[in-house]
């Protein structure tokens, strides 16, 4: 739903997003000299076999070695602390062994956000018709 208000809210304005902040893995292999790894912010595991938990290696273009860097340093991130996940759970749920945390700062950003507000877009199927 979201992409389809987007797609009609920019209809009319076109801005590609520059491949460091959203490197697409089948540029490495159409445009790699315009394209800088060490500046790559996200990416987008878009081309077939590329997905990490599904990576063999042995799908076209997928044995290169900056691919294999950039699978390796997903794993990386996943496997890594940042993603370490504590079993927290709101204090009047606590037991079994899990942390309590306080959920007062949490409520509080949220009352301060105020009420949350959206636009309805008409869905891409009604677009086709």
């Amino acid at each position: 739903m979201s992409k389809d208000f987007l797609n009609v809210f920019f209809r009319d304005n076109y801005r590609p997003i520059p491949s460091n902040n959203n490197l697409v893995l089948a540029m490495l292999w159409l445009h790699l000299e315009s394209i800088q790894l060490d500046q790559v912010k996200l990416v987008h595991y878009c081309a077939n076999g590329s997905k990490p938990w599904r990576y063999t290696g042995e799908e076209e273009n997928m044995e290169r070695e900056d691919i294999k860097m950039l699978v390796k340093k997903w794993w990386d991130i996943y496997d890594g602390e940042s993603l370490d996940f504590k079993n927290i759970v709101a204090a009047a749920e606590a037991g079994n062994g899990a942390e309590q945390v306080d959920l007062q700062a949490f409520k509080a950003a949220l009352s301060e956000a105020g009420a949350v507000n959206f636009i309805t877009a008409p869905s891409a199927v009604s677009q086709r018709e």
